[in-house]
């Protein structure tokens, strides 16, 4: 059975859908599973990407030189612990961003929005631009925490927060309720981007693989195939947003609250671009293809093993 948008067959395939509701605790769920096992992916993509921060290459030190070294450097510097930095943060920011993103693109399925064409990529857009919106708050504190480490290879600003709830008690008291979304200008077209890759490519790699009968069509490794897929996809167009994302959350602020290196989206990649050269926005790629990589399988893979759990009892008396 393939997810709902790619097959608008009539009859008794329509029963076979997933409740908005339940897409939402089941997507949530799936992610935050995902994210305990790349987080320490996620540290050092950060680290990497905040390194040598508007400066020409060649003119800083490099403390992260490539994955396992860069591994090796996080491990000593902050302790093995300290490759699961910002992961209570990261799983609330998943719960919240992903809840609202698989809500809202299993509403637009189940309306028919999605059927239309390019409704796939039209509605993971959306649905990931509401997602971004609400768990901004949650991944501004996350790339802060993972950011911080000792002085001997540190990257980027030091925000010296103690814990999630100390950080977000820090923002609200010295930026107010505005400074919990700052930076949410670069996370919306991130995870919009990230998001119509990922629902529309996974669906229609599951079907592709389905059509040629590889596998058996219920099997798990139908959606392994078709997250594999999606991830090269996620990552190629993702990377570029997500290293600005990651320098927009990171900044100093100033005393009204005004990032102190970037205006926003646009003057980030133009700062890039002219300071470090256009490549930098590719900074992190390993990791970041490693981590978005097997979170894009486990968590499609997640996701569509607890929807096929979910279908029996709802279409019992059909």
């Amino acid at each position: 059975m393939v997810l709902t948008q790619a097959q608008p067959a009539p009859g008794t395939e329509a029963v076979k859908t997933v409740p908005p509701a339940v897409d939402l605790v089941l997507g949530a769920s799936a992610c935050c599973l995902a994210c305990v096992f790349t987080n320490p992916l996620e540290v050092v993509k950060t680290r990497m990407q905040l390194q040598g921060e508007l400066r020409a290459r060649g003119t800083y030190p490099r403390p992260y030189r490539g994955l396992v070294s860069s591994v090796a450097a996080v491990a000593r510097a902050d302790g093995l612990w300290g490759l699961q930095k910002g992961l209570a943060a990261g799983l609330l920011y998943q719960g919240l961003m992903n809840g609202v993103r698989f809500y809202c693109y299993s509403l637009a399925c189940q309306t028919g929005l999605a059927q239309q064409p390019g409704g796939t990529v039209i509605a993971g857009a959306v649905a990931g631009a509401l997602g971004a919106f609400v768990g901004s708050p949650a991944y501004l504190v996350k790339t802060q925490l993972q950011a911080q480490t000792v002085a001997s290879v540190a990257v980027g600003h030091q925000h010296q927060h103690q814990s999630v709830l100390d950080a977000l008690e820090t923002i609200w008291r010295q930026q107010g309720l505005l400074g919990l979304w700052r930076g949410v200008g670069g996370a919306v077209p991130r995870v919009m981007v990230g998001s119509a890759a990922q629902l529309a490519t996974f669906a229609s790699a599951k079907t592709w693989v389905q059509e040629k009968q590889w596998l058996s069509e219920d099997s798990w490794l139908v959606a392994l195939a078709g997250g594999m897929i999606s991830s090269i996809a996620v990552v190629a167009v993702m990377t570029p947003f997500d290293v600005v994302s990651t320098r927009l959350y990171n900044q100093p602020v100033d005393t009204a609250g005004r990032g102190q290196l970037y205006g926003g989206l646009t003057d980030c990649l133009v700062k890039i671009c002219q300071q470090e050269g256009p490549l930098a926005l590719y900074k992190g790629l390993g990791p970041a293809y490693l981590r978005l990589g097997p979170h894009t399988i486990l968590s499609m893979l997640f996701w569509d093993e607890l929807r096929k759990l979910a279908r029996p009892n709802q279409h019992q008396d059909t």
